[in-house]
């Protein structure tokens, strides 16, 4: 059975750093993009970052642009996301989410077949 665990999520200050992990198990995902996206209370989930299958390119959303940065490490079957200079609006529940279809992540969430359960993420001014 396919499991994808994101930790590393918290209450932080304005400014500060946290870095969230995804693990997955249950089948290797080597071959496959990568992404993490996040969800407001209202609002859609939006992307946030996506990595290729051999961490070779990544991709971002505008507003987290130079501020965040996603990587994997296929040995471990595991992406990171290192979230620095956070600000009150990144506070979501934030996911991760396989696509099995290519190995260059899209930036549509209609595009992913395995999502982790989400960790909170709270910035708080």
């Amino acid at each position: 059975q396919v499991q994808l665990v994101e930790s590393g999520g918290g209450l932080v200050q304005a400014g500060g750093s946290l870095r969230l992990s995804c693990a997955a198990s249950g089948r290797t995902f080597v071959r496959y993009a990568m992404g993490w996206f996040r969800q407001a209370p209202g609002k859609e989930r939006e992307f946030v970052a996506g990595i290729s299958w051999n961490g070779g390119r990544t991709y971002y959303g505008d507003s987290v642009k130079g501020r965040f940065t996603i990587s994997r490490d296929n040995a471990l079957n595991t992406i990171y996301l290192q979230m620095n200079s956070l600000k009150p609006e990144d506070t979501a529940v934030y996911y991760c989410a396989v696509d099995e279809s290519r190995g260059i992540p899209s930036v549509d969430v209609r595009e992913y077949d395995y999502w982790g359960q989400g960790t909170q993420v709270t910035v708080s001014s």
